[in-house]
This record gives structure tokens, C-alpha cells and sequence, in this order.
């Protein structure tokens, strides 16, 4: 087995960890029935003396450079203290030159580079001009990465008709292959979790690889030091065509990537600790407009072959709301016209998480659906002695956490990651203006702050007008599949209700009653509606 591979023991100790985990959600204490839970999570222990071990292996099969590095410990400075393991610090200062910010890593960072063949070369005279994809198994350089405490992620891409030996595409297009190594995963209910099939040819490396299909991707998951990693390539299983990624196309390029793993750097820090499930604090104060329906009470017969939506009570992290300035709308975009008492810029909200679409989410009944939620500004008043003057075109859309930009310049969605001690989440936004993104510097690897504001409310959707002018939110947590949609219909409820300074009432739909523009007293920002706006009920 190869260093860090998982062990017999190890596999029924993250089964019992995992049963635990679950156990303690149907255990936790039951809820009122509007409260909120925090997520569950669980810690994985990270193993660093076998990475060392996998370091000093991948680093021997050079000669000319292994006596450079130092794998013998340090004892005489603090056990997490960087200086205890020498050697990765001193792979650290290699890779930080491509990856930066790499020594943040709480996990062993694996990524097709071989450092120790680089520093080889250097040390032979090889200029700095060299391609670095020299050294990366023909993959070009790095386009996103982000290291931290719960981990790191990565995209490379791979060039048609690159590498020796690789099979010829119908695809085009350079195919983006992605990496996530995570010490916390999300302990979310899902069926399908932990599925797959293994991949003979790389058995030998990862003994525990699975390969499977989820939600628009092929994806690798396994084990290695303890840890969760996934590589995964967007692809449809159907037919190859040039502008279009098929799956099996997508099959060669994610082996070769695997195949080129590399221990490329990463830091021991101080464990992370698993976190449980909590209900959550709200506003003590009853706002007297913001209502909601129930989560998962979609319009009905919206769903995937007229599946209900799913309902699920977690606020998967505290953040600012999304938009600037309340009164705001959670509502259908699509199918809003189906409902005679729904109002797109009115309350009650109403999920539209799972509602029927062509995308793979899991959560959703029959494994399809609409993969966030669509929100609406308030419609801006008339105009007004002592009002504030409105452009419905530049209604702001803010970061809701310090974040790390996911995004390349022909990316349509911007994606916000948060990587902590106790967090390891994505948001996407969708529909802003891609230009404008451009323009602002909306780019992989910029840092926003929670508030800042990052674009406008817009109707981009593959062209300017392409759909009605609204924000799309979704949520994405780690878990031992990957990147997993999750609702977050809560998620913003909560955050609503820290953006009003009071908390919402949920109501059924016997009681709801006709919905009204409303608009609230506080904070002293809000936008405060015409009483006469229309429902404005446009179709996405």
C-alpha cells in the first residue's frame, strides 16, 4: 500500500465517525417549528508523518537534489511549529512560487507537480524560462488556487493534443480539471453519498478510488493521509462533441492527472475539531412584514416530474445578505405565473430550490433541479419629495463573507470561497454582467470583504435581456463526494433577518393570504416601495 493509503482500520473509523455524525443530528434535540440548525462537521485527522514518508520517496528518485532537503525532525521548537519538519518547509519555498500561499494548507497539498524533478533542473542550469508545464505532466500552469485551514483547491486545464501517449478528442477546448484536499466535511443527508466504482489501472496508487457521476461532474474521491481529496472534470455522459465535454473523453485527462500527483507542499498546524449541530440564535424582535413559507414548499407541481421540493431546516453558514439594501424577495423566476397569490417582489418568500431544470442536484427528488434560489430587489418608488433617487440598474449585490474570488474571465457566475478553521463552503452568484465582472477585477484569487459590493442586480444569462433581473444564489459544502449542493433557502432567511434587525414568521400557504409590497422601518437604508408596484412576474 502506499504511504498514507487507508487501512482497513482506518476505513471502520471514519464509518463509525460518520454514524455518529448522524446519529447526533436524530438525536439533537427536536425543533420549534420555525428554528434553525447550524451544520454538522466532521474533522479528519491528518497523518504527516506519511506524507513525509511519500515527500522522501518522491524526492530519492532524484539523487542529485535529495541531500538538499532535511527530512530529520526538529524536537528542540514547538510541536506546530513550521521548523519541525524541515523538509516541507523547504518544498514550501519551491512551490510557493507557482501555488501561492500554499504553506496555509492545514492538509498535505497534492498537485501534478514535481517539484523535486523543477529543482533538479534548476540546480542543472535549466533557465527559469523552462515551460512549467515541464514539470506538471503537460498541464498548464495553475489557474485557481486557495489554501487554508480547512484545505485547499485547484484548476488546471489540459490542452487538445497534449501529452504523450493521451488518446485524440473530438473536444476542442483545453478540458479544467479540479482538486479539493479538505480536513472537514460536511455531515449532510445523502443517500447517494459514498458511491462509485473503482478504477483498476490506479488501484495500486489509490487503493480506496472511487469514479463516479454526480451532479454534472466525473469525480475521483479517496483517502490519502487521512485526508478527503476529490479531483473532479465537468463533463455530460452523452455523446463527444467539439464544444461539448463528454465524460469518457474526460476519463484519460482525470487518470493522467492522478497518475501525476505530487506531495507539493502543505503545513502541520494544530488538529481542527469536529463541530455539532446547534440551533441557532435569531433577532429577539418580530419584524411586522418579512414572512416566508415553509423550506421546500415550492410551487406546486414545479418540481422534477412534479416532485416537492426539499425541505431542510439548516443554515449552512452566517453571512451578510447577498443583496445591499432590504426590502428584497426570494422567489421564482420561472414559474411564478403557475401561482395566483405569487408576487415576485412581495412576501411571503417562497423556495424555488429544486424547482425542475435540466441540472443535476441530488438533494433535489429525482435527482434534478433548480440548484439555488432566485431573488428580486424591491421595485424603486415613485419618485418623491425627500426620496432617494432609484436606478432600478444598479440595485448592489455585496460579498457575504471575506471570501477568495472563484472566477475566470469568461465565467458567467462569480463563486466566493470561504476556507477556516471551522468552514469550508462556496457561493455562486449568477447573472451578473461578465464584462462588467472583468472590468471591476472580479478575478481568481482576488480577496473580497463581507459588504463589499461586487456587482449589480442583471439579466445576463449567455447575453445581456437573457433573463428577468434578478441575483441566482446558490450554496456548494465539502463533503467525501466533493462539491455538493445544498439549499439556501435558510441560509438567506437567517441572513435576512440579520439585514432587518428582526426576525420573519413563517406561514403555510392556507394562511399566507394575498401578498403586499411592504416595506420595513429599519435599518434606515432600506428602500421603501411604491404601494402601487406590480407583481412583475416575469418568467427566467
Amino acid at each position: 500500500m502506499p504511504p498514507g493509503g487507508e487501512t482497513v482500520v482506518g476505513k471502520g473509523f471514519r464509518f463509525v465517525s460518520q454514524l455518529l455524525a448522524s446519529l447526533s443530528l436524530l438525536i439533537a434535540s427536536p425543533l420549534a417549528a420555525d428554528e434553525f440548525r447550524s451544520p454538522s462537521l466532521t474533522a479528519l485527522r491528518v497523518d504527516w508523518r506519511a506524507a513525509l514518508d511519500q515527500l522522501r520517496t518522491e524526492i530519492n528518485a532524484h539523487p542529485r537534489v535529495a541531500d538538499d532537503f532535511i527530512f530529520a525532525p526538529r524536537r528542540s521548537v514547538p510541536r506546530y511549529d513550521p521548523r519541525t519538519m524541515p523538509a516541507l518547509v523547504q518544498l514550501n519555498a519551491i512551490s510557493s512560487q507557482f501555488f501561492t500561499g500554499i504553506s496555509r494548507s492545514s492538509v498535505p497539498v497534492l498537485l501534478p507537480f514535481d517539484a523535486a524533478a523543477y529543482f533538479e533542473a534548476r540546480h542543472n542550469g535549466a533557465p527559469a524560462t523552462v515551460a512549467l508545464s515541464r514539470y506538471q505532466a503537460d498541464f498548464n500552469s495553475v489557474d485557481m488556487f486557495d489554501a487554508g485551514p480547512a484545505g485547499y483547491s485547484a484548476t488546471f486545464s489540459f490542452e487538445p493534443g497534449t501529452g504523450d501517449g493521451m488518446p485524440s478528442r473530438v473536444f476542442a477546448r483545453p478540458v479544467e480539471v479540479q482538486i479539493t484536499g479538505s480536513a472537514l466535511v460536511y455531515d449532510i443527508a445523502d443517500p447517494s453519498g459514498g458511491k462509485g466504482e473503482p478504477v483498476k489501472p490506479l488501484a495500486a496508487l489509490y487503493p480506496d478510488l472511487r469514479k463516479f457521476i454526480r451532479e454534472g461532474y466525473v469525480r475521483y474521491a479517496f483517502t490519502r493521509f487521512g485526508v478527503a481529496y476529490v479531483v473532479s472534470i465537468q463533463c455530460l455522459d452523452s455523446v463527444a462533441k467539439p464544444r461539448r465535454l463528454a465524460c469518457k473523453e474526460a476519463y484519460p485527462v482525470a487518470e493522467r492527472f492522478l497518475k501525476a500527483l505530487r506531495v507539493a507542499g502543505g503545513q502541520r498546524m494544530r488538529p481542527l475539531t469536529d463541530i455539532a449541530s446547534n440551533i441557532l440564535d435569531r433577532p429577539a424582535a418580530r419584524s411586522p412584514d418579512f414572512t416566508y413559507r415553509p423550506s421546500g414548499d415550492i410551487i406546486p407541481n414545479t418540481g422534477y416530474r412534479k416532485q416537492g421540493g426539499h425541505p431542510d431546516v439548516m443554515a449552512y453558514a452566517q453571512i451578510r445578505f447577498p443583496l445591499e439594501k432590504a426590502p428584497a424577495f426570494v422567489h421564482s423566476q420561472s414559474y411564478a405565473k403557475r401561482d395566483k397569490m405569487e408576487s415576485t417582489t412581495a412576501y411571503p418568500w417562497r423556495d424555488n430550490f429544486c424547482e425542475s431544470r435540466s441540472f443535476e442536484v441530488w438533494q433535489c427528488g429525482g435527482g434534478y433541479g433548480h440548484q439555488g434560489e432566485d431573488i428580486r430587489a424591491a421595485e424603486c418608488p415613485s419618485p418623491g419629495e425627500g426620496r432617494q433617487a432609484c436606478d432600478p440598474k444598479q440595485r448592489a449585490i455585496v460579498a457575504v463573507r471575506d471570501a477568495r474570488v472563484i472566477r475566470a474571465s469568461k465565467d458567467q457566475a462569480v463563486t466566493l470561497q470561504i476556507n477556516s478553521r471551522t468552514e469550508h463552503i462556496r457561493f455562486r452568484y449568477m447573472h451578473m454582467n461578465p464584462q462588467a465582472l472583468n472590468a471591476d477585477g472580479l478575478l481568481n484569487g482576488r480577496i473580497v470583504s463581507e459588504g463589499e459590493k461586487i456587482g449589480v442586480v442583471s439579466n445576463y444569462l449567455d447575453h445581456p435581456a437573457g433573463t428577468s433581473m434578478h441575483l441566482h444564489f446558490d450554496v456548494q459544502v465539502f463533503t467525501r463526494d466533493g462539491w455538493i449542493w445544498v439549499s439556501p433557502y435558510v441560509t438567506l432567511v437567517s441572513a435576512y433577518e440579520r439585514l432587518i434587525h428582526a426576525r420573519g414568521r413563517e406561514v403555510g400557504p392556507e394562511i399566507a393570504g394575498t401578498p403586499q409590497p411592504v416595506a420595513h422601518a429599519l435599518p434606515e437604508d432600506v428602500l421603501k416601495p411604491d404601494l402601487r408596484e406590480g407583481s412583475g412576474g416575469d418568467e427566467n
